[in-house]
């Protein structure tokens, strides 16, 4: 029997910002499925071991959602990581894995969920970065992979419409391991300071809930401003 109250599933939610997320929605009242690659001792909600970049592995997870919880609400697509190296030292498999976990795994999460998500007239949100509109260099497998799933939202957002909202949050610099940070860390930001996780989970909470209603297909920037800032070297 399906349950009344609003089930989210969290990829990569056993820390850092996937992590604040689950525990935002807990609180304000929705059962959580974390799913993330590595076991973890305490996490918000439930916890299901998956790799989400695995076609299998998303299709046991979304299948044990409909099993267990009987419904599914929102899919918010925060697992992913960063190989950093000279693009003449990056294997295709390295390339290959960042691009799975990042960006593919949201593709067999929402095709797996679209049922589910279709009866509950829910919502997407996928977690990408504002390296999808800007670089460092040898960033070139997480770059590519946040940029595809910005386009990626925005493609959701008009094929499962307007049954399924589907928003991007793209985050810039967010301290998700209580960092040592310098005064000129913050000051460097319009905001005047570093993010912290609970700054994603707000607006995550937000585009998974009903105030939200007429907004789908959109990128939001939770950088503090950064890039809008125009930065010159002295």
């Amino acid at each position: 029997m399906e349950q009344t109250q609003r089930v989210a599933l969290v990829t990569g939610g056993a820390r850092g910002i996937g992590r604040a997320v689950a525990a935002r929605l807990e609180r304000d009242g929705w059962s959580v499925v974390v799913a993330d690659r590595e076991a973890a001792d305490s996490v918000p909600g439930r916890l299901v071991q998956a790799d989400v970049s695995d076609e299998a592995a998303v299709g046991r997870l979304v299948d044990g959602i409909a099993a267990q919880e009987g419904r599914l609400d929102a899919l918010v697509c925060n697992a992913g990581f960063m190989i950093r190296k000279p693009i003449r030292e990056l294997s295709l498999g390295e390339w290959n894995a960042v691009l799975g976990t990042n960006l593919t795994s949201a593709f067999l999460l929402a095709r797996a969920a679209e049922a589910m998500l279709r009866r509950a007239r829910g919502a997407i949100v996928t977690i990408a970065s504002t390296r999808a509109h800007q670089s460092e260099p040898d960033t070139e497998s997480y770059s590519a992979s946040k940029g595809g799933l910005l386009a990626l939202t925005h493609a959701l957002a008009i094929s499962l419409g307007p049954d399924v909202r589907a928003n991007c949050v793209s985050p810039g610099w967010i301290d998700t391991r209580g960092e040592a940070l310098r005064p000129e860390d913050h000051a460097q930001h319009p905001a005047g300071r570093v993010g912290r996780p609970e700054d994603v989970a707000a607006l995550v909470a937000w585009l998974v809930g009903p105030e939200s209603g007429f907004v789908t297909g959109a990128e939001f920037l939770a950088d503090g401003g950064m890039t809008r800032k125009m930065i010159y070297a002295e």
